[in-house]
């Protein structure tokens, strides 16, 4: 079947952008589903969530459409491969969201999407269920003008990317016949700010572990007892303090021997891209800088190893006050990981740290995270990489910069390992949209300009030569 001419494509687009509305309205259908694959209690939600991704892709055209059953939450799958001699192109999303709380923290509910603005509020609108309602919303618009797709087009959307994908490492494992393609391009990531089209290039990897500190073997009276038994929440905070130095830097040993130092010209690189340090603590809200000494901001959130606390907890926290000596004290821990750190490796050196620092008076126990990812990074001349920055190119006027991301999407480094797949972060939420909190939104706009850049991509892809 021949390519679609670019005529072709100026009648997507135009269908496109008449369908603007309606494409608007089923992602306020969409976002009200309170799919939160980490809560039990939403375990139909998330269910009713895969049932309508695979009811709007099989409504998008002749895809064939299956919903494949995994350990944990199913996976949407569909096909077309009606452009023999084109790009295969594996097109990844995820349904499933994050908890809304704290829900005193919204100005609308969190399931009930509402426009204020021209931005869209609702949880998970812009991670991930925005950017990936875009590619089934354009593949119908090419197979109602054009009868057919410019590329062969496989959809996996699944529903446990907000838990560390679990399941995906066995079901891509087991799989890897039916998803082959020739790279992934992902409707999750994110840009990087809203002002500068951006591609994503690098994510760094992710390790974890949640510890908890036990004194008595119950609750008691500070009165009392105060004076004459450890504290666990204050053996805790020692505990946690001894993992960093004074600088920012992890005081785990051999916690950075396998980092790759960056050259000059990656340094380089880094620093030519428009940023500013006082910008970015307005826009956090927070009164200084802080990290690892000898780097600047932007390699410290990109290329440098983290270890973060991202939670402690223990005894009363109720009203008021409530005069005890808890029995138990608890804190949960991630590591943000770079190229050749292994996430086992990792938590292996920073429990022996844990072990032999256990304050006096408290037990330890350690509970190592249930997922872990490789940091992830694409080769800068890759064929789908220079099709999604000429789209971009298109819409924008500008080239777009080449970026890292400070985060970690799972999916990158497990369909690199099991198949050898690159992947292509081709996302239109951006980092300030407030995903993972409250008040999360995704502009109407950047909705719109995604529509527009995913049919230039696939017609590009269709065109070129590899």
């Amino acid at each position: 079947m021949p390519n679609v001419s670019v005529s072709g494509l100026e009648e997507v687009l135009t269908r496109l952008q008449a369908s603007h509305d309606r494409i608007l309205a089923e992602l306020v259908e969409f976002a009200s589903i309170p799919s939160v694959s980490t809560d039990p209690s939403h375990a139909g939600d998330v269910t009713a969530a895969a049932e309508w991704v695979a009811r709007v892709l099989s409504f998008a055209g002749p895809f064939a459409v299956r919903t494949i059953a995994t350990v944990g939450n199913p996976v949407v799958y569909g096909e077309w491969l009606g452009a023999p001699g084109s790009p295969t192109v594996l097109v990844y999303g995820h349904y499933d969201v994050q908890p809304p709380d704290p829900l005193e923290k919204w100005h609308s509910p969190p399931f009930t999407p509402t426009i204020r603005d021209g931005r869209l509020y609702a949880r998970g609108v812009s991670d991930d269920k925005g950017p990936m309602l875009i590619p089934i919303k354009v593949a119908q618009a090419f197979f109602a003008t054009a009868g057919a797709l410019p590329v062969n087009v496989k959809c996996m959307f699944e529903g446990e990317e907000e838990i560390g994908s679990p399941s995906l490492d066995a079901f891509i494992a087991q799989n890897k016949a039916l998803l082959g393609a020739d790279f992934v391009l992902s409707a999750d990531g994110a840009m990087w700010r809203v002002d500068e089209p951006s591609l994503n290039v690098a994510s760094r990897g992710l390790a974890g572990l949640e510890l908890t500190l036990t004194g008595p073997s119950k609750d008691l009276h500070s009165g009392r007892h105060g004076g004459s038994v450890a504290n666990p929440l204050h053996a805790i905070a020692r505990l946690i303090a001894t993992l960093h130095d004074v600088s920012g830097r992890v005081a785990v040993a051999g916690f950075y021997d396998a980092v790759r130092q960056l050259t000059q010209a990656e340094r380089a690189e880094i620093a030519a891209l428009p940023f500013d340090d006082q910008a970015y603590l307005a826009q956090v809200g927070a009164p200084a800088a802080f990290g690892e000494s000898g780097y600047t901001t932007l390699e410290r959130q990109w290329t440098r190893p983290t270890l973060e606390v991202n939670g402690m907890w223990g005894g009363y926290e109720g009203p008021g006050s409530k005069t005890v000596i808890p029995a138990e004290a608890h804190a949960k821990i991630t590591c943000r990981l770079v190229p050749d750190q292994d996430p086992n490796d990792i938590v292996d050196l920073v429990v022996r740290h844990l072990e032999a620092r256990v304050p006096p008076g408290v037990r330890l126990a350690i509970s190592p995270g249930d997922h872990g990812a490789r940091a992830y990074s694409i080769p800068g001349n890759h064929f789908g990489l220079r099709a999604a920055d000429a789209a971009l190119a298109a819409i924008y006027g500008v080239k777009p910069l080449r970026v890292r991301m400070g985060g970690t999407v799972p999916i990158s480094e497990l369909f690199a390992r099991h198949m050898g797949l690159d992947t292509v972060f081709f996302s239109f939420s951006t980092a300030d949209e407030d995903f993972h909190a409250p008040n999360e939104f995704f502009r109407v706009n950047r909705l719109h300009e995604g529509l527009e850049a995913w049919a230039r991509c696939w017609q590009l892809l269709g065109a070129q030569v590899r």
